[in-house]
């Protein structure tokens, strides 16, 4: 894991959920990891890793990601086996 995904995953599991966290730095991130991403039907992303898969909507037309979706992504990963003693 790079700097930046290390970055990216720290401002996930961060205590109040912050509201300026890019998109694609959270699919950085989840390639970082090793998991496999695909397209779905409009702004949908199907993700799967570690055996774990989800479904989530890129934010549009900002680039940033709102804290419900973030809470997503964390419980995501956490299901997935990654949590802040990763970082």
């Amino acid at each position: 894991m790079n700097k930046k995904q290390r970055k990216t995953l720290e401002l996930i599991f961060k205590t109040p959920v912050p509201s300026d966290v890019r998109w694609d730095d959270i699919e950085t991130l989840f390639k970082g990891f090793g998991g496999k991403i695909t397209e779905g039907n409009g702004s949908r992303v199907r993700v799967e890793l570690q055996g774990v898969k989800a479904v989530f909507h890129r934010p549009h037309p900002k680039k940033v990601t709102d804290k419900g979706a973030l809470v997503s992504v964390r419980k995501f990963l956490i299901n997935a086996g990654i949590n802040h003693d990763e970082i």
